[in-house]
């Protein structure tokens, strides 16, 4: 694999990109916001995406596009310092940006996340554009990755949160996370009686809500000295790297030209499906 001055594409030179779109077509795109989240920054979740987002690349030979942190929030917009973006303005924002990117030559774009309701504007943003474009591009939901490849890594709460510390570390902003100790409780989320609710579809998704109290996003360790916060870094920076390579990005690329292959088939004997259409615009 060529070794890059940077895989950050607003960090590189055009020179750079146009260099690098001779031998490949992969971009990253980590999709983010920014919300109240207990005592971590209010950009806590935009941070890990790009953190994971960075290590997905470096993995895949890909590129990254950051700044994209203000999309739909949701229930944390009790928060003043929360950002709250409509889900129809986020799809129509970010289906723009996938539009240019394949203009650009990226064919394979990998969409992801670490916040929960991102995928109410992923997920359709990915739809219509196959069905606009007829070029297959893939979301990936980093909390259900995390969980699905590498729930044995998490010995106590504070190793979820690590990953957030970790994320800033590797992105070199160590420094944005406070010290505080004031976050920490054990009290259950004030929406906990309508838990049923919530469970009848991903619970960001299933009904309309918003927290009752800032405890409720979320409980956060405390982290009252350098050492401790260096400390949950090291472990959070180790968790991300193992979660990226079991992921295997080279096969899920790998596997994404397949798809687009198989799909120009699928074309040719059903042209009137929208995807179909979409080619010919």
């Amino acid at each position: 694999m060529e070794e890059m001055r940077t895989r950050i594409l607003p960090r590189m030179l055009n020179d750079e990109a146009e260099t690098y779109l001779t031998r490949n077509d992969v971009i990253i795109v980590p999709v983010g916001t920014v919300e109240l989240h207990g005592g971590l920054p209010l950009d806590s979740e935009t941070v890990i995406s790009e953190a994971f987002a960075l290590r997905m690349a470096e993995a895949a030979d890909g590129l990254v596009l950051t700044g994209l942190p203000y999309f739909y929030a949701g229930a944390t917009a009790i928060g003043r310092g929360t950002t709250q973006v409509s889900v129809r303005e986020g799809i129509d924002y970010l289906g723009a940006i996938a539009r240019s990117l394949l203009r650009q030559g990226f064919k394979r774009q990998i969409y992801v996340s670490f916040h929960g309701p991102a995928h109410m504007t992923c997920c359709p943003m990915i739809r219509d554009f196959f069905d606009e474009t007829g070029v297959p591009i893939l979301y990936m939901d980093l909390t259900m990755q995390m969980f699905q490849s590498a729930g044995d890594l998490f010995k106590t709460v504070d190793s979820f949160h690590a990953i957030t510390v970790g994320a800033y570390q590797m992105m070199g902003r160590l420094e944005d996370v406070p010290f505080t100790t004031g976050y920490c409780h054990q009290e259950p989320q004030t929406t906990k009686p309508f838990d049923h609710l919530f469970s009848l579809a991903y619970q960001s998704g299933s009904i309309g809500y918003c927290f009752g109290d800032a405890k409720d996003h979320m409980s956060t360790p405390a982290i009252p000295d350098a050492a401790r916060r260096k400390e949950l870094a090291d472990e959070g920076e180790m968790l991300i790297n193992e979660i990226v390579k079991r992921l295997d990005m080279r096969t899920i690329t790998e596997e994404m030209r397949s798809l687009e292959a198989f799909e120009q088939e699928v074309m040719k004997r059903y042209p009137w499906i929208p995807a179909a259409g979409g080619q010919k615009r």
